[in-house]
């Protein structure tokens, strides 16, 4: 569902569990304008990142969110991992 995003990884039980993990986050241009989210939802993984930078427990965001499972929350990071493993980053040079 999630063009450009690949595993290249295996931990977490292996390559086969990421790409089931990715398999939760959908892009719809329907659907918040493109934004990456949860499958089935309105729920953004912009959203679930920004719940757990500012600390709030997978438990509380499931509270919060009941349509969310544990599988979804690690979806939305394991996708901003993937995002900015593949963030290319040149210097600006200033003359």
């Amino acid at each position: 569902r999630c063009n450009g995003i690949y595993v290249r990884i295996r931990r977490m039980g292996g390559e086969e569990n990421m790409e089931r993990l990715m398999e939760r986050i959908e892009i719809n241009p329907k659907i918040l304008v493109g934004k990456p989210i949860i499958a089935g939802t309105r729920i953004s993984v912009e959203l679930i990142v920004k719940l757990v930078a500012q600390g709030w427990k997978e438990e509380d965001i499931i509270k919060e969110y009941p349509a969310l499972k544990k599988d979804d929350i690690r979806a939305a990071l394991f996708y901003a991992e993937k995002l900015i493993e593949e963030e290319e980053v040149y210097p600006l040079v200033i003359n």
